[in-house]
């Protein structure tokens, strides 16, 4: 295989890694916040221990980053748990229209009408996750669904205004700060931290593959990968995330969900496609 294809595959391992993270969730028969606090633990050991002369370079924006990122966490966990992990993954999904509204205003760009499209798209789009019908919690889920994007987006922007060489602090450190919070509140509200070997391995399995490994596939592919193509790659964790969870857990998203993540994947892909010409700082860029 060449670099290229190497880049091509890991990009694609990662996403398929990352998407299994819904059923594993919900394999786990554990609250969120146990969870998130074993998920977050065993990936910060996979941050130190393959990027351990990266994860001490740190600064205030690398903590602000770090914040957002544990909040996204917490928040997808939760909502993974509350409602269905469809409606969990296309919501996180909507992070990329966020960036589209706010990153004009960080990075001095002019809003195209492509970007104005998509937003209306991906934000019309989410509306249709509040149409169908609610088990108990699936409201809060959804809204949670919302936090996550949301926090995803300006996670994102905030990698962006910070140094390169901080960006694998800002998760290290983020998930560090998942673990100083969850622990504590699952003793204070007694919630169970244990449940027994099977959720074990489970949880084994989301801290060190799902999140560490993938990441590490991630960064290896997107260093030998166009951003365009390691973009509309990673475009298979939203799309496999609801198969896995239907053939491993039996979950059926609501058919409103179902139209609503098609039209957010799609508005995405078509727009990341798009060929367009920006300008940064009276620069003139691709």
């Amino acid at each position: 295989m060449s670099e290229r294809q190497k880049g091509f595959a890991a990009v694609l391992l990662a996403g398929i890694l990352w998407s299994t993270g819904g059923l594993f969730i919900k394999l786990v028969d554990l609250p969120s916040l146990s969870i998130t606090a074993w998920r977050s633990a065993y990936a910060s050991l996979v941050f130190l221990v393959l990027f351990r002369s990266k994860v001490l370079t740190i600064n205030r924006q690398m903590w602000i980053n770090s914040v957002f990122y544990a909040i996204m966490l917490l928040a997808f966990v939760s909502a993974t748990k509350l409602t269905t992990a469809a409606n969990a993954i296309f919501l996180q999904f909507t992070a990329p229209a966020y960036v589209l509204v706010l990153e004009p205003l960080l990075f001095k760009l002019k809003l195209k009408r492509a970007d104005v499209m998509v937003v209306i798209a991906a934000l019309g789009s989410m509306c249709l996750f509040f149409l169908g019908d609610f088990k108990p919690g699936g409201m809060w889920g959804n809204l949670l669904g919302l936090l996550s994007g949301i926090s995803l987006a300006v996670f994102v922007l905030g990698q962006r205004l910070n140094k390169e060489e901080t960006h694998f602090a800002a998760i290290f450190w983020g998930n560090l700060i998942v673990v100083a919070v969850s622990i504590p509140l699952c003793l204070g509200f007694d919630l169970p931290l244990w449940a027994g070997w099977g959720d074990f391995w489970r949880l084994t399995f989301l801290g060190i593959v799902q999140i560490g490994l993938a990441y590490a596939f991630f960064t290896y592919g997107l260093r030998r990968t166009l951003a365009i193509e390691a973009s509309l790659l990673s475009f298979i964790e939203p799309i496999l995330n609801p198969l896995w969870v239907w053939l491993g857990y039996g979950e059926i998203p609501d058919k409103w969900a179902i139209v609503g993540g098609v039209l957010i994947v799609c508005s995405l892909v078509i727009w990341t496609i798009i060929p367009k010409k920006r300008t940064i700082n009276g620069e003139s860029v691709g």
